[in-house]
C-alpha cells in the first residue's frame, strides 16, 4: 500500500450491514463543506464508470455465486478504476474524500467473513498501490440490529446481508481487529447512537486533520 502524499484528506467509513454508512457519508462531507472545504462522496465498490460496473456484479445475485477470491478480485479491479478515475485526482487537487466503503471492508468480508488468506488482501492492493486512509471510521452495532434496519433488499443490492448470522458476527470482529492493530488510524463509533451523535464523533475525529 502506498503513502498518500496529497493536499487533500482521505475518509473511508467502515462497518457492517446497516450500521449507517451512507448516512453518515452524507452528513459528514455537509458538515466539512460548511467549514469551506471542497468535499467528494464517493463509495466502494463504485465510485467510477468501471468500478460501478462491477458493483452490480458484487452486490446482486445469490450469496454463492463468487468464492471469496473471485470477490476479492473484483473487489480489487474495482478499486483501481475508482482510485484511478475519482480518488486520487481529487485528493491531488485539495480535496477531503469521504469514502463509504475501501480496503478494510475487503479485509472485513473476504478474510475474516469468507477465509481468504490475509496475505492475499495485502498483495492485491500493493499491486495496485492502494492509498491510504488518513482516518478510517468503523461505525459498529450488533449485527443482528445492523441487519434488520439495512436497506440493501430494497435496492436489489442484498448479496451480502443474506449471507448468514455467524458470517456477519466474523465480520465484525474483523473490524474490531483492525481498529486495535491500527489505532491511530481507526475510530470505532457506536452506531447504535442517535445519527446527530454520531456525526459529532465523526466530526471531531475529521477535524484533527486539518
Amino acid at each position: 500500500m502506498s503513502t498518500r502524499k496529497y493536499q487533500g484528506r482521505f475518509i473511508t467509513l467502515e462497518g457492517g450491514e446497516g450500521v449507517g454508512k451512507s448516512t453518515l457519508t452524507r452528513g459528514l462531507a455537509a458538515a466539512l463543506r460548511a467549514k469551506g472545504r471542497e468535499v467528494i462522496e464517493t463509495r466502494e465498490p463504485g465510485g467510477a464508470p468501471g468500478a460501478d460496473e462491477i458493483r452490480a456484479l458484487l452486490v446482486q445475485g445469490e450469496p454463492g455465486r463468487w468464492s471469496a477470491a473471485e470477490e476479492a478480485l473484483l473487489f480489487t479491479a474495482a478499486r483501481l478504476n475508482h482510485l484511478i478515475h475519482t480518488v486520487r485526482p481529487a485528493l491531488q487537487r485539495g480535496a477531503w474524500v469521504v469514502c463509504d466503503r475501501y480496503f478494510d471492508s475487503t479485509r472485513a468480508y473476504q478474510v475474516g467473513g469468507a477465509g481468504l488468506a490475509p496475505d492475499d488482501h495485502v498483495e492485491l492492493n500493493a499491486l495496485i498501490r492502494a492509498d491510504y486512509p488518513d482516518l478510517t471510521l468503523i461505525l459498529d452495532i450488533d449485527p443482528k440490529l445492523g441487519l434488520a434496519r439495512s436497506r440493501g433488499a430494497q435496492k436489489g443490492e442484498d448479496r451480502f446481508e443474506k449471507k448468514g448470522a455467524a458470517f456477519h458476527a466474523r465480520v465484525r470482529a474483523e473490524f474490531l481487529s483492525i481498529a486495535e492493530r491500527e489505532p491511530q488510524r481507526c475510530r470505532v463509533i457506536d452506531s447504535g447512537q442517535p445519527a446527530e451523535a454520531v456525526l459529532a464523533e465523526a466530526l471531531s475525529a475529521a477535524e484533527a486533520l486539518a
